[in-house]
């Protein structure tokens, strides 16, 4: 017999998290929250640099400024909630706030995916075909492409959240996880998830596979012709523009694959660390990413430290 038949819809969520470990979940909250407030600084500064400076009125920056906000977006989604919940003893959360977490932190991370991929070609285009640079790069054509990759992301996040709202939750309400990750939540529906299961395979075909062969055969082409410069100093110079994008993609896809990637333990009392890690790893991927990618861009770029500086200095002399 139908599970719905025999039990009452769930109208909230219990959300595990660090439940079993109350001492790492004080130490986690102090970290996390210090964390929060680096990511909201770091990269509404490079968002404010981007607009006021007209140096950085380029390709490149703007959609470093997009990047910015997209990760200011993705964190204040979960992190308000993460830090509740290391506070709260018991850490629910209503069937309606949870849709709604869990379809801006999908729409903000299949965004990220395609926006990745556009910063790709604009170092792929900035490279090899410096001279079409200014016609393919154009004011015209990134505004379409920053919108385009809101647009997708947001539109898979509809598909997929839409999909899991259709679906009878009547049993266990118990969310092995800090927020509502949408593969947490499938699992306590008390229906088939066959077709949800296929969309998402083929949603992380387009939004992780795609855009990650694009990057590579995107940086083939790049060092390819990086190698042909004759001087080692062009070669340097040539390699700085796309090292900190470069950076940030290895972190990104490589904190997906280790979470995704690793085989899971067999034995219970390593199942029971590997869940820690699990989790641990998420969290590293939520807060840690978004508050390096505003590091990276600024150790690694003169340009936009000389704008920090300039934008800190104007600071000074108005007061």
């Amino acid at each position: 017999m139908d599970r719905s038949n025999q039990t009452s819809p769930v109208v909230g969520f219990i959300l595990l998290g660090l439940s079993a470990h109350p001492k790492l979940e004080k130490t986690l909250f102090v970290l996390i929250l210090l964390v929060y407030l680096v990511i909201l600084l770091g990269n509404g500064v490079l968002i404010v640099v981007t607009i006021l400076d007209s140096r950085l009125h380029t390709p490149m920056y703007f959609f470093l400024g997009n990047l910015s906000f997209l990760d200011i977006c993705y964190t204040t989604s979960s992190v308000p909630l993460i830090l509740d919940s290391f506070l709260t003893p018991r850490k629910t959360i209503s069937f309606s706030a949870c849709l709604g977490q869990m379809f801006l932190s999908f729409a903000m991370g299949a965004t990220e995916c395609v926006l990745l991929g556009m910063m790709a070609f604009d170092r792929y285009v900035a490279i090899c075909n410096p001279l079409r640079y200014p016609v393919v790069m154009s004011k015209v054509a990134c505004g379409p492409m920053a919108v385009g990759s809101w647009a997708a992301g947001i539109t898979n996040s509809v598909v997929q959240t839409s999909q899991a709202m259709r679906l009878p939750f009547c049993g266990d309400n118990v969310i092995n996880h800090f927020t509502c990750e949408i593969l947490a939540v499938l699992k306590l529906a008390c229906a088939d998830i066959s077709i949800n299961v296929i969309s998402m395979v083929v949603a992380n075909v387009i939004f992780l596979g795609i855009p990650v062969l694009f990057i590579f055969v995107s940086y083939v082409f790049i060092i390819a012709t990086i190698l042909r410069i004759p001087s080692v100093e062009g070669r340097k110079k040539a390699f700085s523009t796309c090292s900190a994008h470069l950076t940030v993609v290895f972190i990104f896809y490589g904190t997906i694959l280790f979470m995704y990637g690793k085989p899971k333990s067999k034995d219970p009392l390593g199942a029971d660390k590997q869940d820690l890690v699990d989790k641990l790893t998420s969290l590293f991927y939520g807060v840690v990413t978004p508050m390096l990618n505003p590091i990276i861009y600024s150790l690694r770029n003169k340009d936009v430290k000389a704008a920090v500086r300039n934008l800190v200095s104007q600071k000074h002399l108005t007061e």
